[in-house]
């Protein structure tokens, strides 16, 4: 062979062969997630459910409060335990089993309930003990998603992940408006929501088996050191990254739309004359088609630079603020929800590919960890102080929302600000050329920052 002649990587030809088994497998396990999701996160099932069974508007600021403090804290324990093992799939698969317990455990609680007064506690603990298992699954998750992709083709993979999750979110979505609107919130329909939504994330977890790993391009680093030096020596190199923290603050409009996400339904329902079932099913479809908007156009498409995809979600969330407060009715409501859920779908796509190129690392698991602790305080106190808010000025009635509105968007404008600063890559993750699942292989572009 010619010494001048450079000889083919390994590890990029078994890559590449595994793209297309990896998108198919990580887009199945989340297809069945996506079938559980509507009725756990990101829900407008879940604040009229609440809402029926007595819970007030800031017991709903608790839910996205306990999710966010749950992927926040936990991280870290995970981070350290899995520091010192290349394979993450064992994680992963059994780190998304126990969170499905949770989910059925709550099911079978209402099943088996006889008091209803019973029914907001028992969510609670529920939703507590799932939003910790979400939290040590979270870092080791994206770790493993950025890992078993090629370089330059990570966006490709998220999206094609999403974009199942997301069409799976539709179905279910379909399925809660014709339960909700047949059966009320009846403590028997809501036990076999539940229970369905469990058992679909157990199914879903399993298909984690079909993915494979590719080797760590790196050592793994030494195994020596405490918990809490090992997570103090991660805060500490994140905090001089001083890029990667104006990206973390442009981003706090994440938990902004989070937030709307869980009392826009409540507002519609409560001032507008939007029905339960619409609320609880039909808004959530829109939320999930935006997604996949944002999936096709921001990931598969790849439309716009790293950068603009970033600051667009700003943008697109202002114009949501300004929907809600100027255009409350069936057709604004239903609009508003278009445009969350292409904010969703864009964060998701955008993210990790985006905090494992600041981190500059082959594993980010630490950074995955160390990031939302950074953004805790506000990412579970806004919601609570928007919930807290929301009581304080309950006499205004809708202008109270509305107030609410106008303060979070005033919070969007400052973060659009401050995201404009952030200085991405030349290699920012873009969407090089290459096959979808079923289609012929291509051999990825190869270099030595190139993201995975």
């Amino acid at each position: 062979m010619n010494s001048l002649q450079r000889p083919a990587n390994p590890v990029d030809q078994n890559s590449d062969q595994l793209f297309r088994r990896n998108a198919s497998a990580v887009a199945l396990v989340e297809f069945f997630w996506g079938l559980g999701f509507p009725v756990i996160i990101e829900s407008t099932f879940l604040q009229v459910f609440l809402k029926n069974f007595g819970a007030g508007d800031f017991l709903i600021g608790l839910v996205p409060a306990i999710l966010m403090t749950g992927i926040s804290l936990f991280p870290l324990f995970s981070s350290y335990l899995t520091r010192n093992h290349e394979r993450k799939r064992p994680f992963v698969l059994w780190l998304h089993v126990v969170s499905s317990a949770a989910i059925l455990a709550f099911g079978a609680f209402l099943l088996l309930v006889r008091d209803p007064t019973l029914v907001i506690a028992g969510f609670f603990i529920a939703y507590i003990i799932f939003s910790a298992c979400l939290g040590l699954t979270f870092p080791v998750w994206l770790n493993f998603l950025v890992k078993i992709f090629p370089p330059g083709r990570s966006l490709q993979g998220l999206a094609i992940m999403y974009t199942a999750q997301n069409i799976a979110k539709i179905i279910a979505s379909l399925f809660i408006i014709k339960v909700v609107a047949a059966y009320a919130f009846s403590l028997a329909s809501a036990a076999w929501i539940f229970l369905t939504a469990g058992l679909l994330f157990l199914a879903g977890s399993f298909c984690f088996l079909f993915n494979r790993e590719l080797p760590a391009a790196e050592p793994l680093p030494p195994s020596g050191g405490s918990f809490l030096q090992h997570t103090w020596s991660g805060v500490t190199e994140i905090v001089r990254n001083k890029n990667l923290l104006k990206y973390l603050a442009g981003d706090l409009d994440n938990y902004i739309v989070l937030t709307v996400l869980s009392f826009y339904a409540n507002y519609a329902t409560q001032y507008f004359g939007i029905s339960d079932h619409n609320a609880a099913g039909l808004f959530a479809c829109l939320i999930y088609l935006g997604a996949i908007l944002a999936n096709i156009t921001l990931g598969t498409l790849n439309l716009l630079s790293f950068k603009q995809k970033f600051l667009s979600t700003k943008i697109v969330t202002l114009i949501v603020l300004v929907v809600l407060v100027a255009a409350p009715g069936l057709t604004g409501f239903l609009l508003a929800s278009l445009l969350m859920g292409f904010c969703r779908g864009a964060r998701g796509i955008i993210y990790s590919p985006a905090v494992k190129m600041f981190s500059d690392r082959s594993d980010a698991t630490s950074y995955f960890a160390i990031v939302p602790l950074l953004t805790l305080v506000f990412g579970s106190g806004y919601p609570l102080f928007f919930g807290h808010m929301l009581e304080r000025l309950n006499s205004l009635g809708a202008v109270a929302y509305q107030i609410m509105f106008g303060v979070s968007g005033l919070c969007v404008a400052a973060f659009l600000v401050i995201g404009a600063f952030v200085e991405f890559s030349p290699s920012a993750p873009t969407l090089q050329p290459g096959p979808l699942p079923g289609s012929s292989p291509h051999r990825p572009q190869n270099g030595r920052n190139a993201p995975p």
